[in-house]
């Protein structure tokens, strides 16, 4: 089968960096009181459980010899107390940070999502969509335990193995030392298998991106690949992404599976070694059964904390990883901002001039080179010309969506590079031939370009365009439900319900992208002629291959050869019988 762009995995494979550790830190000290307070409180949740061991040892090496009823309840009530604190103590622990973890989730997301909305286009032009969704809902979801509860365990689990051996030792040194002689032992065989299992799991978060990013694809393209009867072959893709998943998966749980019984049987073995040494080695005076039990009981503590460490541990090194994917997209540059001094435009009447303007979406390859032209405030001018020749470029950069090579573009003589964005598109109606629809209301659609605007107002908008007609006769009118991307509507549908959305807006300087491509004849007739009322007093560009639906513009632009190849009324080209006049001809005939 051959390779496609979804096989290709991230790369993961990096050291572990306590620099993304410590940028992290910004979302966590905000949140500092309360892991504190989770701190303290698991600390003497800890010392009550340690406390426990000791109490059955004084029951066994005196009270329980002496017969002691009275002390024997004592020490029962002591020890149920000890296990009631540990555990309440545990608990409130826990709902505390399980908030705190909720929150930074929250925070990070919340940026996340924030610069995403910032991003140029070509940061989405030039990966899957499924990719970065991973990153805002699975890497987020994986970090926020590190982050949160991560930290605090590492820190406690090194005290509980401080206090442990503290206890040991008050307990006897002699057993303390068999108590810790599986730890070499240990060291070695967690160096085997954790490098393999470090990758194995960055391996799985691979082959999850993978898998992801292809879904999502199917997902929007299911009308495409139903066209091309392309499911045999999406499925087989699927199913090798899936396979290579579900291994991916199995070797990391090989590896993680290794280390509880490792870590288990080195504990027994340990506490054997107790006994055997306790009993048959060391002096029988001076190692009492309460001494063993304490011991014994210390000893499968002291083990629990080392492979809470160790998991720890694997789990900071791939999360670091995952963290630098986090801080990676949200260092990733945006590129189309506001300058320093940027100031508001105001409000604009509408000239627009390109001087010398150079532009390319791709360095060394230029599409548009040296291209100049003055259009009024209140002009219609239509772009058209070969496919690629640059007219959605040009209509891409009056609203900066990208940042031109050189030159200068104005708006009534202000550069609009020196303005602030939302000045500059606030006052721009878009409409692309790729007409996005949201899921909600057709109301809501509509609204989106202005969400002051009256319901009166939004009908209005219909109405001009050719919409309300459609919309009154459906079940609920301009509150029907429809689905993202409007899967539900004709592409007619959707063009003119962003028509109304663009409309609405109300705006100084009118972009018309191929706008009424999927429009049938009829209809594009009618709204003909509400856009020829529309269109008065606004500076407009319209960019349309059905040139008959353009003859009444001010002004004709044939965009080729990286600029303007001829420029004037469709009479004024007709007669010139250049360029235009061989397009308009070939499309007459």
């Amino acid at each position: 089968m051959a390779r496609n762009k979804f096989d290709v995995d991230e790369k993961l494979e990096t050291p572990f960096d306590f620099n993304h550790l410590k940028r992290s830190f910004v979302y966590i000290k905000k949140y500092k009181g309360k892991m504190l307070l989770a701190f303290f409180l698991s600390i003497i949740a800890a010392v009550a459980g340690l406390v426990s061991p000791l109490i059955t040892r004084h029951a066994l090496d005196k009270t329980i010899p002496e017969k002691n009823v009275r002390e024997l309840i004592m020490l029962a009530v002591m020890l149920l107390a000890c296990s009631t604190v540990s555990i309440v103590l545990s608990t409130i622990r826990s709902r505390i940070m399980t908030v705190v973890g909720q929150d930074i989730i929250f925070d990070i997301r919340k940026d996340l999502f924030a610069h995403l909305q910032k991003l140029p286009f070509t940061y989405y032009d030039d990966r899957p969509h499924g990719k970065i969704l991973i990153r805002v809902i699975n890497y987020v979801n994986s970090v926020s335990d590190m982050l949160s509860n991560g930290i605090i365990n590492f820190i406690l689990e090194i005290l509980n193995m401080v206090f442990i051996f503290i206890f040991m030792l008050t307990v006897d040194v002699r057993l303390t030392l068999v108590a810790l002689s599986g730890l070499p032992v240990f060291i070695l065989i967690m160096g085997a298998i954790k490098t393999r299992q470090r990758r194995a799991w960055q391996d799985v978060s691979n082959k999850s991106s993978n898998m992801n990013a292809y879904l999502q694809e199917n997902i929007v393209g299911a009308r495409i690949t139903q066209i091309f009867t392309r499911e045999e072959e999406n499925a087989e893709i699927f199913d090798n992404l899936n396979d290579q998943y579900r291994t991916s998966w199995m070797r990391a749980v090989k590896y993680s599976n290794l280390v509880w019984p490792c870590t288990d049987n080195i504990s027994t073995l340990v506490r054997a070694a107790l006994f055997v040494i306790g009993l048959l080695v060391l002096d029988p005076a001076t190692v009492s059964l309460g001494t063993l039990a304490a011991m014994t009981g210390y000893a499968s503590q002291f083990w629990q904390p080392i492979m809470n460490l160790s998991n720890i541990m694997n789990n900071f090194i791939n999360n670091i990883a995952y963290l630098e994917r986090i801080f990676e997209t949200l260092d990733e540059p945006v590129t189309i901002s506001d300058k320093e001094n940027a100031k508001d435009m105001g409000d604009i009447k509408g000239d627009v001039a390109f001087d010398n303007v150079t532009f390319g979406y791709e360095k060394d390859i230029n599409v548009l080179e040296n291209v100049s032209f003055d259009v009024k405030a209140g002009e219609s001018i239509a772009l058209v010309g070969p496919t690629g020749a640059g007219k959605s470029t040009i209509v891409s950069l009056i609203s900066r969506f990208y940042d031109i090579n050189s030159g200068k573009i104005t708006i009534d003589g202000k550069d609009i590079s020196e303005v602030t964005l939302a000045s500059l598109r606030s006052q721009m109606g878009i409409m692309l031939q790729d007409s996005f629809i949201f899921s909600g209301t057709i109301m809501d659609n509509i609204r989106y370009g202005r969400l002051d605007a009256t319901d009166e107002e939004i009908k209005r908008a219909a109405e001009t365009v050719c919409a309300d007609s459609f919309i009154s006769e459906m079940t609920d009118g301009y509150m029907t439900e429809v689905n993202e991307r409007g899967s539900k509507l004709s592409g007619g549908e959707k063009q003119l319900i962003s028509f109304a959305r663009t409309l609405l807006s109300d705006p100084k300087i009118l972009v018309l992208d191929e706008a009424t491509s999927s429009i049938d004849a009829k209809t594009e007739v009618l709204l003909q002629k509400g856009l020829a009322e529309l269109l008065k007093g606004r500076t407009s560009f319209i960019i349309a291959h059905r040139l008959s639906t353009i003859r009444n513009c001010d002004r004709i632009m044939y965009i080729d050869e990286k600029g303007i190849v001829e420029s004037g009324s469709h009479d004024e080209l007709i007669a010139k019988k250049g360029a235009y006049y061989e397009l308009y001809t070939s499309q007459s005939a």
